[in-house]
């Protein structure tokens, strides 16, 4: 792999993680969304508009259906990870939230599809369940009602990761469309939505904003900011490689929750998100 790719790929885990962290920092803040995608949307508008005008004809009914299905399947995403935030530590929820989904997609084509998986993808199913068992203490967390509700909502979380990949993959892959696009989309139509249901809460969305603008532009920011770093670097390296690279992220996010938020149980939780991130490799080389 180009060590260039390799830069990309690490700066982007970095990046998701901190915005995670961000996330969770902020949690309690019913709104912290509405904020962030609000941002983004004004940020990269001219992006927008420039990509839109250059592949208009690509815009068909059927890439209009796919971009409202990513809308809806993202305000489910980010809806179900704020709830997992609010409910459990970042340690636990976002290494469940990043494992489950290729995790579902293994178990999904040996069911529905009648695949036969290799022996190392077999393994790296192993890993990832060691690890999504280990990370919130095993047996343990399901004895508490606010942990087993962090899980519950990291699991919920992989899988609408599951179905905005499928979706997105499609939209990009079949459909040809700009992933910048596909993901600007995806974010105005949660813009809308958030902004719907936060309209009978406008005298208090002043004040909210003043509590946690910082966290909502640094998300705003930082969640285009991964994307295009690691698009990037699937231009000069194999799709195969990047991908299970990319779940470097699970350790940082692991780390930074024990580091500074206080969540304890540093090295049990790295060792699991690094248990998934293995995993996950072994999936994508299998």
């Amino acid at each position: 792999m180009p060590l260039l790719a390799f830069v990309f790929v690490l700066i982007a885990a970095g990046a998701h993680a901190t915005w995670n962290l961000l996330a969770k920092r902020a949690a309690q803040h019913r709104n912290l969304i509405l904020f962030s995608s609000s941002a983004e949307a004004i940020l990269f508008l001219p992006v927008a508009l420039g990509i839109t005008a250059g592949s208009i004809d690509r815009l068909t009914g059927k890439a209009a259906l796919f971009l409202l299905a990513t809308g809806i399947i993202h305000v489910f995403y980010t809806e179900s990870l704020q709830r997992g935030y609010r409910a459990g530590d970042l340690s636990v929820v976002y290494p469940l939230a990043r494992g489950t989904g290729p995790l579902l997609s293994f178990f999904g084509a040996i069911l529905l599809l009648g695949e036969r998986p290799s022996a190392l993808a077999g393994a790296g199913a192993f890993l990832v369940t060691s690890g999504v068992w280990l990370v919130p203490g095993g047996s343990r967390a399901f004895r508490h009602g606010a942990r087993r509700a962090g899980l519950f909502w990291g699991v919920a979380t992989g899988c609408t990761i599951a179905c905005y990949t499928l979706t997105d993959g499609y939209s990009v892959k079949v459909l040809r469309l700009s992933p910048f696009l596909v993901e600007y989309a995806g974010n105005l139509f949660r813009t809308v939505v958030l902004s719907l249901r936060a309209w009978h809460e406008r005298p208090a969305l002043r004040k909210e904003y003043r509590q946690c603008w910082k966290e909502a532009l640094g998300i705003a920011i930082l969640t285009p900011a991964a994307y295009v770093l690691v698009l990037s670097a699937m231009r000069i390296a194999p799709v195969s490689r990047i991908a299970p690279m990319r779940e470097m992220s699970m350790m940082i996010a692991a780390w930074w929750g024990s580091r500074f938020l206080g969540e304890g149980h540093a090295v049990r939780r790295v060792l699991g998100s690094a248990l998934i991130a293995a995993g996950v490799a072994l999936l994508a080389f299998s």
